[in-house]
C-alpha cells in the first residue's frame, strides 16, 4: 500500500517538474548561450581539443590545489558516464524509438555550452576554503547573482539527487545486472557498493580523483573497444541503423498513419530527458567536481567540461545506440540492461551478458562516487563540516536501498530531483551568461588568468 502510493505520488510530481517546460527551458538556455558565445563549442572546436585531449598524456598534479585538471574531468565524467551510457540509452530506444537518439545528440550539442557556462562561472565564483577550491553552481548562485535562497534550493537539489540519480539510479542497475547475470542477490551487491564507497570516500577529495583518474579512463577505453567490435561485425547495418534514428527523430516512420507527430513528441521528450541524465548539461552538477580544479583559468577549464560532453553523449552514448539498432535486437520486447546484453551478445554470445553486466557495475560504481562527492558538496555549503560523515553513511546506505525499489520508481525520482537542481541553475545561466561572454573575450584577447 505504501509503495503504491510513493508510486502514485512520484507520478503526479514527475509530470509537474519534469514534463515539457523544464526540459525545454534546458534546452532554451543551452540554445541562448551558444548564441551568446559565437556557438564556441563549434566556432572554436581545435581549440578545446588542443587544450583537453592533446593535454591528457601531458598532465601535471598539483599537490597544493586540490585536483588537477584531468582529475577534475574524471571525477565529473565519473559523475555523468554511468548507467545512462548504457540503461539509459537502451530505455530511450524502447520507450522513444530510435529517434530518441538524434534528441540525445541535440541535449549535447547545446548542453555543451550550458555545461561551459556552469564551469567558467562556477571557477570564477570558488572560494579557497579548509585547503582546497569550494565551488559550483551554489556559489555563483549566491556570489555571482547574490541569490542565496536560489543556492540553498540547488543546495537541497543536489544533496538528494546524490541519493536518486547518484547513487539509488546506479546501484539499481548493478543489482538488477549482478543478478540476471551471475546470480547475486541484490541486497548483497548493494552491501558490497556501500562498503567500497565508504572505503573511497572517507579519503577526501584526492582519494576519489586518484580513483576516478585510474577507474574512468580504463572503463571508458574497454566499452568504446567491445562497441567497435559489435560495430565493425554488423558494418552492414551501421548506415540502417543512422537512418532509422533520423526516421525515428521526424516522425517519418509513421507519417503515413498520420500518429507521426505523437511518436516525434515522445522521441523528443524521452531523448531530451535521457540526454541530460547521462551528460548533466544544465544541472549544475559537473561545476562542482570542475570547480576543484588547481588550473586558475575558468575557460581552459570550461573546454574540459565541453570534452565531457562530447564523449559521454555524441561518443559512448551513441555506440550504445548503434550497437543495439545495428543487432537488430530493438524490437525483441527487451528493455534496459537485458536489451543492451543482447546486443552485445550478437557477436560475443553468452559473454555479452557478463561483458554488459560488468560495464553497468564499474560505470555505475563510478558515477555513485562522483555523485558522493558532489553531494558532500551540497551537505557542507547547506551545514558544513561536521555534517558530512552522517551524509556518507546515509549515502552508503542508499546503495542498499536501491537495489530493491523498482526500476521506473527509481528513474522518476532522479528527474524530480534533477528539477530541483535545474530550476535555480537555470536563472543563473540566463541571468550570467554576460559574465561568461566577458570570461571568454578576456581569454581569447590574451589576457589569461596565471
Amino acid at each position: 500500500m505504501l509503495e503504491a502510493s510513493l508510486e502514485n505520488l512520484v507520478e503526479r510530481l514527475h509530470a509537474v517538474l519534469w514534463g515539457w517546460p523544464v526540459l525545454a527551458l534546458i534546452l532554451l538556455a543551452g540554445l541562448n548561450l551558444s548564441f551568446r558565445l559565437n556557438f564556441f563549442q563549434f566556432t572554436h572546436c581545435i581549440l578545446w581539443i588542443k587544450n583537453t585531449i592533446c593535454k591528457i598524456f601531458c598532465r601535471k598534479q598539483s599537490q597544493e590545489e586540490g585536483l588537477s585538471p584531468f582529475q577534475a574531468l574524471t571525477t565529473a565524467l565519473a559523475g555523468s558516464i554511468g548507467t545512462g551510457n548504457i540503461v539509459g540509452v537502451a530505455t530511450a530506444i524502447t520507450i522513444g524509438g530510435p529517434g530518441a537518439i538524434f534528441w540525445m545528440w541535440i541535449s549535447a550539442v547545446f548542453g555543451m555550452a550550458s555545461i561551459f557556462a556552469e564551469t567558467v562561472l562556477g571557477v570564477k565564483c570558488r572560494v579557497w576554503k579548509q585547503g582546497e577550491w569550494q565551488g559550483g553552481a551554489m556559489y555563483y548562485l549566491e556570489r555571482g547573482l547574490h541569490a542565496k535562497p536560489l543556492a540553498i534550493v540547488f543546495s537541497v537539489g543536489c544533496v538528494l539527487a546524490s541519493f536518486g540519480m547518484g547513487n539509488m539510479a546506479q546501484s539499481n542497475s548493478i543489482g538488477a545486472a549482478m543478478q540476471e547475470c551471475f546470480h547475486f542477490p541484490p541486497l548483497v551487491c548493494g552491501a558490497i557498493a556501500a562498503v567500497l564507497l565508504l572505503a573511497v570516500s572517507l579519503g577526501g577529495v584526492k582519494r576519489v580523483g586518484r580513483v576516478t583518474e585510474k577507474l574512468v579512463p580504463l572503463m571508458a577505453v574497454g566499452y568504446v573497444a567491445a562497441c567497435i567490435v559489435v560495430l565493425f561485425a554488423n558494418r552492414n547495418m551501421v548506415g540502417s541503423a543512422f537512418r532509422e534514428i533520423f526516421r525515428g527523430a521526424f516522425g517519418l516512420q509513421a507519417a503515413a498513419g498520420g500518429v507521426s507527430g505523437t511518436i516525434l513528441a515522445a522521441a523528443a521528450r524521452i531523448g531530451l530527458s535521457r540526454g541530460i541524465f547521462t551528460n548533466e548539461a544544465g544541472l549544475g552538477s559537473s561545476s562542482l567536481a570542475h570547480s576543484s580544479s588547481s588550473g586558475k583559468e575558468p575557460v581552459e577549464q570550461g573546454m574540459w567540461a565541453i570534452f565531457q560532453v562530447f564523449l559521454d553523449t555524441l561518443v559512448m552514448c551513441t555506440l550504445t545506440a548503434l550497437v543495439i539498432l545495428s543487432s537488430g535486437v530493438s524490437g525483441s520486447g527487451k528493455d534496459g540492461a537485458a536489451l543492451s546484453a543482447a546486443a552485445f551478445g550478437t557477436v560475443f554470445g553468452e559473454w555479452g551478458g557478463a561483458f554488459v553486466a560488468i560495464a553497468i557495475t564499474v560505470f555505475a560504481f563510478a558515477t555513485m562516487l562522483g555523485w558522493c562527492y558532489y553531494g558532500e558538496r551540497g551537505v557542507r555549503y547547506l551545514g558544513g563540516q561536521k555534517a558530512v560523515p552522517v551524509y556518507r553513511g546515509l549515502f552508503a546506505l542508499c546503495a542498499v536501498v536501491g537495489c530493491l525499489l523498482k526500476l521506473q520508481v527509481v528513474w522518476d525520482l532522479c528527474d524530480l530531483f534533477n528539477a530541483l537542481m535545474a530550476l535555480p541553475n537555470l536563472a543563473a545561466l540566463f541571468l550570467m551568461g554576460g559574465q561568461v561572454q566577458e570570461e571568454v573575450k578576456r581569454y581569447l584577447t590574451g589576457k589569461r588568468k596565471t
